[in-house]
This record gives C-alpha cells, structure tokens and sequence, in this order.
C-alpha cells in the first residue's frame, strides 16, 4: 500500500525514490512487523486470557510439562497480523511470486486457526483430523504449484545446492507433485518442532534469513547470473515478506521465549512452515531447504523412525519423539535444549549461505 501510493511520488517528492529500493523496503516492514509485535503482544496475550484459549498439554507429553497447560496460545495470529501489516505497507502487489507466497500463508493460516479453536472448543489436544490436515494443505498446494508452473512464473526445473545447472526438468505433473510435497513437508515439519518455549521460532529466524538473501539475489538479474543461481521475475519482493515475518518473529519471541507467556499455536507453526516451504519452491531452493531447515528435518526424521522402528520392531529409538523431548528425557533442562538447537540452526544457515560460492 505504501510502495504503491508513495513510489509514484518519486519524481516529485524527495524521499520517495527511496521506495524503489527492496532493501529499503525491506528494512521498514521488518521494523513495522518488530514494533507492532512487541506493543500489541501484552494486549493481544489479555486478551487470549479473557477468552480463555489456552493450551491443552497431551499426556503423553513430558511430566514437566503439565504446569504448562493453560497458557494463552493461537499466538500465530499475532505474528501474522503483524506481518502481513508489514507487508501490505511496504510490498509491492504486481510481484506474482508475493501473491503465491501469500496464498500459501493464508490457506495454512485459516487451518491452523480452525485446528485450535477446535481443540479450545473440544478442550482437548485433538484438533481436527490428520488426513483433513493434510488434504486441505495438499488441496491448496496443488493448486498454486499448478498455477506457478502453468504461468511461467517459474520453470519446472530441479536444482541441488552446489550445483550451478538445473539437474532435470520435472514437467508440470511432476513439479505440482513435488512441489506440494516440499510445501506440506515444510508445515509439519515446523509443526513439529513447536514443543519447547521458543524452539521453533528460533530456526524460524535463522530459515527466513537465508531465504531472504537468496530471494533477494534470485530476483536479481546479474546477481542470480553472477552466482549462477535460477533468475526469477519478482522473486526480490518476497524478501519483504520474509523481512517482515522475521520481524513479527522476534517480535513474538519476545514474549515466547522461556518461559513463555505465549505459544504460538498450530496457527502460526503451520502457516509459517508453510511459508519456508513456498518461498524455498518460488527460489528453487527445495533441497536447500533441507540444509538450512536441518532442525526441522531432523525433527520430522525423528518421528518418522520412531514410528517406523515401533510399529516394525516394538521397539523405540528415542526416549521420546520429537527428538527435542528425547534430549529433556536424558535430563537436559529445557533452555539447554532450546539454545543448543538455535545455535545448530546458525550452523545449518551458514551452511546454505556457502553454497552461493562453491557453485
């Protein structure tokens, strides 16, 4: 809104040149998104209470956390308030890959929100149902693969970190498939890994970081050929979105972190995986994803093999799956974990970055 009333004011108002500038722009929705968190957090965390939306803990769930139960969640719909007031300031609408990325957010935002009410209405840890998830999450990310492909907003092509040309081309069956996959993928997993105050907001941060860098560069003509990274018209807008969820991010960390007064429900971990999952396809940075997402994976992975190793052997690999309770189980106290995995996700970012030179 503010690029699209200010921007056109450029020639003859001083300071609105500045507004063709993406990092200018970016710089402004991650300032908005940051302050507006941290004034309406308190506000928005009464009010929760008022309503009495708190969480339900599952049972089978650690012992230390049943003190838990009851604190105010859905803190999702803070951030992406937040954000997308950010964004609705400083972005700039004619930019394809921002809708997509929207849409995307949007859909997982209004599934999120569905699954907590159901579970504060049921009051009870059981939301709505596994598959239902999934195909509205599948259904949704279908259609925008579908529509990114069938557009020419982006190719069909397949690329792997380190590597500077495409190694296939997927066809566009192939890429709604695949797409969809890293999409939905993407959610859960961030879903997952939302079981310790602020862990997953954490790796949020660190993911949307590299996201933004390489949007920023992908959506750059000569920066993209110099790095030999896919060229993709508009990509550079989404670095606004990313800048402004990093800011609504840290913004709900603030009143996140241990202990926290406020979790962010499926709402917000489902939407903003969602979001990683989008922008990595919009960039071409699907395998990439897994390196600087490496928390997530590793999470999702431990699930995966506890399930499969129980249903085949009886018996479990972990103490306790997400592998961030295993690690509380061993006698880590709780910000051991959190912190130990945040700088893990440093780790794993500055991995991805590397990769823009060792092509």
């Amino acid at each position: 809104m503010l690029y699209h009333l200010i921007y056109p004011l450029r020639d003859s108002l001083l300071l609105a040149n500045v507004f063709k500038y993406i990092t200018t722009r970016s710089f402004i929705a991650f300032a908005i998104s940051l302050l507006l968190a941290i004034f309406l957090g308190k506000p928005f965390i009464n009010l929760i209470k008022k309503k009495q939306f708190g969480q339900f803990i599952r049972e089978a769930g650690p012992e230390s956390h049943k003190k838990k139960s009851g604190t105010p969640t859905m803190g999702g719909v803070l951030i992406m308030f937040c954000t997308f007031i950010g964004v609705m300031f400083c972005g700039n609408f004619n930019s394809l890959p921002l809708i997509a990325a929207l849409i995307i957010i949007t859909s997982f935002f209004i599934l999120g929100f569905i699954d907590d009410y159901t579970i504060i209405a049921k009051k009870n840890n059981k939301g709505v149902s596994g598959k239902f998830k999934l195909l509205w999450q599948f259904l949704t990310s279908f259609i925008v693969c579908y529509w990114l492909a069938s557009s020419n907003i982006i190719s069909t092509d397949l690329y792997l970190p380190f590597v500077k040309d495409s190694v296939m081309n997927l066809g566009l069956v192939g890429f709604m498939i695949f797409g969809a996959f890293v999409i939905v993928g993407s959610s859960n997993a961030v879903n997952l890994t939302d079981g310790l105050d602020g862990l997953a907001i954490g790796p949020v941060v660190t993911s949307l970081i590299t996201l933004a860098i390489f949007s920023y560069l992908g959506g750059n003509i000569e920066t993209s050929k110099y790095l030999f990274i896919p060229y993709i018209s508009g990509l550079g807008e989404v670095t606004v979105l990313c800048s402004a969820l990093i800011g609504a991010c840290i913004g709900f960390l603030w009143f996140n972190t241990y202990p926290a007064q406020i979790f962010m429900g499926d709402v917000g971990s489902l939407s903003l995986g969602g979001a990683l999952g989008i922008m990595s396809v919009l960039g071409k940075n699907e395998f990439l994803l897994i390196i600087f997402g490496g928390i997530f994976v590793v999470e999702a992975l431990s699930v995966i093999i506890q399930v499969f190793s129980f249903k085949t052997r009886g018996k479990r690999v972990f103490k306790m799956a997400p592998i961030h309770h295993h690690f509380e189980l061993k006698g880590w106290q709780e910000p051991k974990v959190i912190v130990r995995f945040w700088i893990l996700s440093l780790l794993f970012m500055v991995l991805a970055l590397i990769s823009l030179k060792i092509r």
